[in-house]
């Protein structure tokens, strides 16, 4: 059982990334599916995260517009598209599964029972 998150890099500000966390031994259809990330001296907060029924996502202030969440069930993988990148953008991102369904606590990382180990992303100005 396990999350494996990869895609991380070095950018220049406005470029793009695109994450993708490959799940295995879950089952990855009934999963609301997060993405966090962890900046160096900062705590671990809420980016981005997808329900089980594929259409409902909800994403913190500051991503809005820029990242995308979306899910392949086929493919037991979930991905984040980062345009516009900027340089506070930089952190360690990690994907999250939670199996409880339209969780209202999306945003906190008690609701989440599998992580990934994460990927770093650097942008630079």
């Amino acid at each position: 059982v396990q999350l494996q998150a990869s895609g991380g890099g070095l950018v220049q500000a406005g470029g793009s990334l695109r994450l993708s966390c490959a799940a295995s031994g879950v089952d990855f259809p009934r999963n609301a599916m997060g993405w966090f990330r962890q900046a160096p001296g900062k705590e671990r907060e809420f980016v981005a995260v997808i329900f089980s029924d594929g259409g409902t996502t909800y994403y913190t202030d500051s991503v809005k517009g820029r990242f995308t969440i979306s899910r392949d069930n086929a493919k037991n993988t979930v991905y984040l598209q980062m345009n516009s990148l900027k340089p506070e953008d930089t952190a360690v991102y990690y994907c999250a599964a939670d199996a409880t369904y339209r969780n209202p606590w999306y945003y906190s990382i008690r609701s989440y029972e599998l992580w990934g180990q994460g990927t770093l992303v650097t942008v630079s100005s």
